[in-house]
C-alpha cells in the first residue's frame, strides 16, 4: 500500500446519523476547541505534559450519516491509496445499517482500520458484540455522552497504533520481498548448478555424469521391453592440427559446431553427449535392428562433410566412429563403452573418417594401447629412450652439416618403438614435456661429446612439441641443458612445426626472439603444410625452412610439387633463410633439389637415422670424402634470425 507524502494528518471517519455529533468530533479532533481551556488542561494532565509544551494533534475528519455511506468512503479511500486510520461509528443509525453491520462490512474492505463504537445504549450485549466482530484488538467502546478527552485519547492511541502496524507491515512485506527475490535467485543458481553438473559447459550437451545415467536407463528399459540400443563413440580426426594452427578458441568453435550437427541428426529418443576433448557419445535408443545404428552414424558422417568456416578458412572435418550394440556387444554400461571405444580406435587405425562396428578381438587392440601407455610412464625412469641421429647434408659439397636427433623407445618386450607409435600417447597423457626436456639435454650432451672426441663441430637439431614450445620454462630448460653439457648455443638447433608457430603468432615472435638472442638456431619444420602468413614469416626470427617430406615424395612425378619446392626455396632465400629438404630418398630427387637451389637435405638417400656411434662413423667418412666443411657459426651469422633480432625497429 503506497503512502502519500502530501497526506500528513491521520484520516478519521465519523459515521453517525446525527449532524450535531459530527460538529462535536470536528471541534475535538480538527484542532478547534471553541476556547475550552478546561479541555486543554484536562488533556495536559492526562498526557502528563507541561502547559504549552506541545501543540494538540489534529486529524483529517470525514463524516457519513449512514453505514452505507461510510463504507463507500472507506472503499474510495483505499482506491486513492489514502486509507482511514480509524473510524468512530454510532451503534444506532436508523433506517440503514446499524453499527455492527457497518463495522463488519467496513472490515471486509479494510481489516486494518481501528474502530471506536459510540453509543448511549445498544440492543446487543457488548461482550457479544466484541465476540461477533472478532477483532477485539482493533475495537474500543465509549458511551455517550462522552468527554472530549476520551475522544481525543482514543484518536491519539488508535491512530498511532494504526501507523505502527502499517510501518511493521511494510517492513515485513519488504523482508518477504527480499526473501522471495533471494530465494528465486538461489533456486535459479541451484538450477544452473544442477545443469552445469550434468551438462558440458562448452556445447550444452549432456556430460559424462548425465550420459552414465541415460545409459543406465537405456539398459534397464531394454531389459524390460526386450529391445536393443547402440552406443556410438565419435572422435574428431586431426582435431589437434586445428588447435595448433588456429588456437584453442577456434578449436572450441569447431567443437560447438560439430556438437550442433551431431545433435541435429539425433531422434527424440536418442542422446548425444560430450565425453571431453573432441570425443562424443551417441546413445541410439530403441533400434529395430542392429544395422540401424550404422545408418544413423552415416547420417552423422554426412552432416560433418560440409566444411566449417573458421578464421576465414573452410575446415573439412571428419570423425572416426565406433559402434557397440546392446546386448550383443555388451550387457552393461562399462562393457558397451569399452567396446565402442575399441571400435572407434580401430576406425582410426583403418584410415580415419570411417565407421567400425564392434567385433570380438577389437578390445585387445585398445587394451594393448592402455598397456603401452602404462609402460610409457616408466620408460624415462628406466632409461629406455635413446636418440638416433640423421645427417643433414650440404647439397653442394656432400659434407655432413648437422644432425637431427630423433627419439626412439627401446622397449624390453616390443623392441624398438617408433615415435609415431608413442609420441601421440605421450601428448595425450601429459608426458611430452618431460620427454622433450630429456631430448634437449641428451642432444646437447651428445653434440659436446663428439666435439671432445675430436670430430668436426656440428649442430644437433631437436624437435619441440607445440606444448613444449608454449611451456613457460622452455628457455630455462635449454639454458640449463647447454650449461650442463658445456655446449655453445650455436651448436643447438630447435625445430618447431609451422602449425605450432601460427597457433599464436605474436607469442611465437617473442619466444623466437629470446631463443635467437641466446644464440640458438631456429628451424620451421613441415613448412608448407600449415597456414603461415607472409607478414609473420617476415617477422619470425628464424634461420631455416624445412620442406615437408610430402612435397619431396612426388617431386619427380608431379610438376606441381616441384613448383612448390622452387617457390619455397625462392621465398626462403629472399628472406636470408636456409632451406632443408627432408625425406630425400633417391638420386633423382637430390639432383633436382640441387638445381632448385636447396641448401641441405636429409633422408635415406644419404642415411637413415642411426645410433650415435654409427653416426660418428658416418661423420668421419664424410670428413674424408667431402671437399670442404661448413662453419656453422659463420653460416648462422648470415641467417634471418640474427638480422631480425638486431635490426632497428
Amino acid at each position: 500500500m503506497a503512502s502519500n507524502p502530501l497526506h500528513l494528518r491521520p484520516r478519521v471517519l465519523v459515521v453517525d446519523d446525527n449532524k450535531a455529533i459530527h460538529e462535536d468530533f470536528l471541534k475535538i479532533l480538527g484542532g478547534y476547541t471553541g476556547g475550552s481551556t478546561e479541555l486543554l488542561e484536562a488533556e495536559r494532565l492526562l498526557l502528563g505534559e507541561a502547559a504549552g509544551s506541545a501543540p494538540r494533534p489534529t486529524f483529517q475528519i470525514d463524516t457519513a450519516l449512514q453505514g452505507q455511506e461510510g463504507v463507500a468512503r472507506v472503499k474510495q479511500a483505499l482506491e486513492e491509496e489514502q486509507p482511514y486510520a480509524m473510524a468512530f461509528i454510532d451503534m444506532r443509525m436508523p433506517p440503514g445499517w446499524d453499527g455492527l453491520e457497518t463495522i463488519q462490512r467496513l472490515w471486509e474492505l479494510d481489516p486494518h482500520v481501528q474502530v471506536v463504537i459510540c453509543s448511549a445504549h445498544s440492543d446487543y450485549d457488548w461482550t457479544e458484540v466484541v465476540a461477533r466482530l472478532d477483532h477485539s484488538d482493533k475495537l474500543l467502546v465509549i458511551k455517550k455522552p462522552f468527554e472530549p478527552i476520551e475522544v481525543l485519547q482514543c484518536a491519539n492511541a488508535l491512530t498511532r497504533k494504526w501507523e505502527n502496524e502499517r510501518t511493521l507491515r511494510r517492513q515485513v512485506e519488504h523482508l518477504e520481498h527480499v526473501v522471495e527475490t533471494r530465494t528465486q535467485g538461489l533456486e535459479a543458481a541451484n538450477k544452473q548448478l544442477r545443469h552445469l553438473a550434468s551438462h558440458d559447459a562448452l556445447t550444452g550437451l549432456p556430460n559424462r555424469v548425465l550420459l552414465d545415467d541415460r545409459l543406465a536407463q537405456a539398459v534397464a528399459h531394454a531389459e524390460r521391453d526386450g529391445h536393443s540400443f547402440a552406443v556410438a563413440m565419435f572422435d574428431l580426426d586431426r582435431f589437434k592440427i586445428v588447435n595448433d594452427s588456429f588456437g584453442h578458441r577456434a578449436g572450441d568453435e569447431l567443437i560447438k559446431e560439430v556438437a550442433h550437427r551431431i545433435a541435429g541428426i539425433a531422434r527424440s529418443t536418442d542422446t548425444v553427449g560430450r565425453l571431453g576433448g573432441d570425443e562424443f557419445l551417441f546413445i541410439m535408443d530403441r533400434l529395430a535392428k542392429g544395422e540401424d545404428a550404422e545408418h544413423i552414424a552415416r547420417r552423422a558422417v554426412e552432416a560433418l562433410r560440409v566444411p566449417i568456416r573458421l578464421a576465414g578458412v573452410d575446415i573439412h572435418t571428419s570423425s572416426s566412429i565406433g559402434i557397440a550394440v546392446f546386448p550383443a556387444d555388451g550387457k552393461n554400461v562399462e562393457t558397451l563403452i569399452a567396446n565402442a571405444d575399441a571400435a572407434m580406435y580401430c576406425a582410426k587405425q583403418r584410415g580415419r573418417n570411417n565407421i567400425q562396428c564392434y567385433t570380438s578381438g577389437m578390445n585387445s587392440v585398445t587394451q594393448d594401447k592402455v598397456k603401452l601407455e602404462s609402460d610409457l610412464h616408466e620408460a624415462l625412469a628406466l632409461r629406455q629412450f635413446e636418440l638416433h641421429y640423421q645427417p643433414k647434408v650440404d647439397t653442394a659439397t656432400g659434407a655432413i652439416h648437422g644432425a637431427e636427433a630423433l627419439i626412439r623407445w627401446r622397449h624390453p618386450q616390443r623392441g624398438l618403438v617408433a615415435p609415431g607409435e608413442f609420441i601421440p600417447l605421450a601428448e595425450a597423457c601429459g608426458l611430452i614435456d618431460s620427454i622433450g626436456e630429456w631430448v634437449v639435454r641428451e642432444g646437447c650432451r651428445q653434440a659436446r661429446a663428439w666435439q671432445l672426441e675430436g670430430l668436426p663441430h656440428l649442430r644437433v637439431a631437436v624437435n619441440l612439441s607445440a606444448f613444449q614450445f608454449r611451456h613457460g620454462n622452455l628457455l630455462q630448460v635449454i639454458r640449463e641443458a647447454l650449461q650442463a653439457a658445456d655446449l655453445e648455443p650455436c651448436f643447438l638447433e630447435v625445430e618447431i612445426t609451422e602449425s605450432a608457430l601460427m597457433s599464436d603468432p605474436e607469442e611465437s615472435v617473442t619466444i623466437l626472439e629470446q631463443l635467437s638472442r641466446m644464440g640458438v638456431v631456429v628451424s620451421v619444420d613441415d613448412f608448407g603444410t600449415g597456414y603461415s602468413s607472409m607478414s609473420y614469416l617476415r617477422r619470425f626470427p628464424i634461420d631455416k625452412l624445412k620442406i615437408d617430406r610430402g612435397f619431396i615424395a612426388e617431386l619427380i612425378s608431379r610438376a606441381d610439387d616441384a613448383s612448390i619446392v622452387k617457390a619455397i626455396v625462392s621465398l626462403a632465400h629472399s628472406l636470408h633463410l636456409k632451406v632443408v629438404a627432408e625425406g630425400v630418398e633417391t638420386e633423382e630427387q637430390l639432383k633436382l633439389l640441387k638445381s632448385l637451389g636447396c641448401d641441405q637435405y636429409q633422408g635415406f638417400c644419404f642415411s637413415p637415422a642411426v645410433p650415435a656411434p654409427k653416426f660418428a662413423t658416418l661423420l668421419r667418412e664424410s670428413q674424408l670424402n667431402a671437399a670442404a666443411s661448413v662453419d656453422p657459426v659463420a653460416e648462422a651469422d648470415r641467417t634471418h634470425s640474427k638480422l631480425a633480432v638486431y635490426r632497428p625497429r
